[in-house]
């Protein structure tokens, strides 16, 4: 039977090759804005359903929880699915935006696999397996690479070379406020790429994502962690779960950025 990383990889194709067809048509692609404010379109509803059908096939039993789709299913299996995590990017034609598919077991996520299809890219993670990367070439993958954080430069916050998820035009005025702090003893950095996978490829000391739902975290957190650096949430919670969190190389740096992002310990508002 096929494995869960290999099932897990080929389904973040299969979203990857649809969420393309959406990308390279922007013009007629009709949007539409949910409750809260952000965009969603029918590539995202698309990409969900191309990966949902992946899964189904292959693991009937298993929960599927979609950010469009909401959960089907139940039991100590599930598949969590952000079909284009970074929408604004992608109808913008910006092509940062990725296809995240993780594999949750016994509240655990054991597999993780984060595709940037504009860019050609894969990252992909086991537990206790380490982290890699590789290009797409169609439906196949070449130039597979072991990653791993910096494990050369120092613990120390002044210097390190930090990013914000979201973009900045992105930010409202209370997030920029709440990373403030942080971006004052460190150095800012832009990032060409999901800035927490470029934790994980050491290009990167530390990433702040003002804003996340279990989706936007749950295959990035596994593929920084394998990858020998550090995820958690703000309020202390090593797992994913909604608000921001803080991506870093190695736990002291990731303890040194909580005590200045967050010197009482309670959760921040940040929208």
């Amino acid at each position: 039977m096929e494995s869960d990383l290999l099932l897990a990889r080929r389904a973040a194709l299969a979203g990857a090759t649809v969420g393309m067809r959406y990308f390279v048509a922007l013009a007629q692609l009709p949007q539409q804005l949910k409750p809260d404010g952000s965009v969603v379109t029918a590539a995202d509803r698309a990409v969900e359903a191309a990966i949902r059908e992946v899964l189904a096939a292959a693991r009937p039993g298993d929960a599927v929880l979609g950010e469009e789709e909401g959960q089907t299913g139940h039991g100590g299996r599930r598949w969590i699915v952000d079909p284009i995590d970074g929408t604004a990017l992608f109808v913008a034609g910006d092509d940062r935006w990725l296809v995240l598919v993780a594999l949750e077991e016994a509240g655990e996520i054991v597999v993780g696999v984060a595709a940037v299809p504009a860019q050609g890219r894969i990252w992909w993670a086991q537990r206790g397996d380490g982290a890699f990367e590789a290009d797409i070439s169609g439906s196949s993958l070449t130039n597979e690479r072991r990653i791993a954080v910096d494990r050369d430069s120092p613990d120390d916050l002044p210097g390190s070379r930090l990013s914000v998820i979201p973009t900045d035009p992105e930010l409202s005025q209370a997030e920029r406020e709440f990373v403030a702090p942080l971006g004052a003893v460190t150095l800012a950095v832009p990032w060409s790429t999901h800035a927490a996978l470029l934790v994980a490829r050491g290009q990167l000391d530390l990433v702040v994502q003002t804003r996340g739902q279990v989706w936007d975290y749950a295959a990035t957190s596994l593929i920084v962690e394998e990858a020998g650096g550090c995820f958690g949430g703000l309020d202390g919670q090593v797992r994913p779960t909604p608000g921001p969190a803080l991506f870093a190389r190695s736990a002291a740096l990731h303890a040194s950025a909580l005590r200045i992002l967050n010197p009482g310990g309670d959760r921040p508002t940040t929208t």
